[in-house]
This record gives structure tokens, sequence and C-alpha cells, in this order.
């Protein structure tokens, strides 16, 4: 099974969503490929199993008598932001133009096996390490800004996917935490955070200096998911903040 490279943009890796083919062993060769604009805050893991009780048997106890009935299934929920006004190589004037991408694998479209039969294409979610294939259930997508000539700029887009079986999770890295000395842990922005907000979270009212020493050009505007070692300190004056 072929895996895609995982993107990077400036040192942040970047959540995909991929097509595969109908029989969910390998992505669509030329299908529909999505880099979000933005990587979700959270995933929200649901694994269910198909239970039945049968009316005989010793209820007392409560589990006697138990069977498992067909196979488990999970399922993914998280939401993806869009934003017109923050595209920079191909400035769009209406936010729905980012967003169809992701509604492309709601619409359903002929089999190549029967021509008589359309299905939803499967999709990958591949972010890092986590990788999950399935169905898109389904989408709700939300239109929050509008341009003064009515276009929608900015949107919310939250997604359930599903597949049938239980997902184990595949560690092919070593269970090692970083080795690097000196290493510290990261504090990851939220949606509307400001680096003003994220630093009085922590008790802490210099935010001036944590931006300079994480290189933060514009602190009122974090980006969802954007890092922040919140105990950087600037090594000289504050010019420009």
């Amino acid at each position: 099974m072929a895996v895609s490279e995982q993107v990077v943009v400036s040192g942040l890796v970047k959540a995909q969503l991929i097509e595969l083919n109908e029989d969910f062993s390998d992505e669509e060769s030329g299908g529909q490929k999505v880099v979000v604009q933005f990587n979700p805050e959270t995933l929200k893991m649901t694994f269910a199993n198909q239970i039945e009780t049968p009316k005989s048997g010793d209820q007392a106890n409560g589990n006697a008598g138990r069977q498992f009935v067909g196979s488990g299934t999970t399922k993914l929920s998280l939401q993806l932001w869009f934003d017109a006004s923050a595209t920079q190589d191909n400035p769009v004037d209406d936010v729905r133009r980012l967003t169809q991408q992701v509604i492309f694998f709601m619409r359903a479209k002929p089999s190549k096996k029967d021509a008589k039969k359309v299905t939803p294409p499967g999709v990958r979610f591949l972010w890092g390490s986590f990788m999950f294939d399935g169905l898109v259930d389904s989408l709700e997508e939300s239109l929050e800004f509008f341009s003064p000539q009515g276009k929608p700029l900015r949107a919310s887009m939250t997604l359930a996917l599903s597949q049938q079986k239980i997902l184990k999770a595949d560690f092919k890295d070593d269970a090692k935490g970083p080795s690097t000395k000196g290493t510290k842990p990261l504090s990851a922005a939220k949606q509307g955070d400001s680096l003003a907000n994220m630093a009085a979270k922590q008790g802490n009212a210099d935010w001036q200096s944590i931006a300079q020493g994480n290189g933060i050009e514009d602190p009122l505007r974090m980006k969802p998911g954007q890092l922040v070692d919140m105990a950087a300190r600037a090594t000289g004056g504050l010019p420009g903040i």
C-alpha cells in the first residue's frame, strides 16, 4: 500500500484528505488530494461493537450468553477551518472555492466495477503518524464571515468518517521520547488565539518577549495549530513589537 509523502509548511506537518480506490487497497491514481489550510485542533475517535444479548441464558450475571454480531466500527470526527483571506499563492474571493474540494468526498460517483451503482469515494485522512481510511458519513459547513459583496470568506467544516473495523494504531517508530537535550514542550494555538491570550493562560504577561523568542511576526493572529515555545525569551530589544 502506497502512502503519500507528508506535506510540510514552515516546519509544520499538514493534514491531508486523499481519495482511495474502490476496494480501499491503495490511493486512487490521479485522484482528489486536499492539503488542509489549518490543521484540526483535536481528533475524536469512537469505537463500537455490534452486540446482541440472547433472550435465553443467565440474565442475572449480566454477561452470560452475550455474543457479537458483525464487525466493529471505528469513527473519526474532526473540524477544519478555511479562510479565503489567508490564501497567498492562489487568492480566492469566496471560501467555498476551497471547501468544495472537501465536499468532493461526499459526492457519489459511478462505480468502475458496476456502472449501475454509485458510491462515495473512499478517503484517507493522513496527518503525521495518524492515518484513517474510511468513508465520509456526514459533513457540516458553517459560513462565518462575509465580504461587503456578500461572499463568504471564512468557513468551518465538521467531518465524520467511519470504517467497518476496529482501528489498530501501527507505531512504526520506537517508543522513545525526544532525545535532544533542552527539548521543551510546545503549546499549540487554537482558533482565534492571540499570543497575549496564550501567555495570559500561563500567568505570563511578557508576550512581546515570547513573540520575539519564537520569531512570530503577527502575535495578534495566530494560526490554529501553530506551535509556540512559551518559555522562549527575547535576546535583545523589542523593536517593532
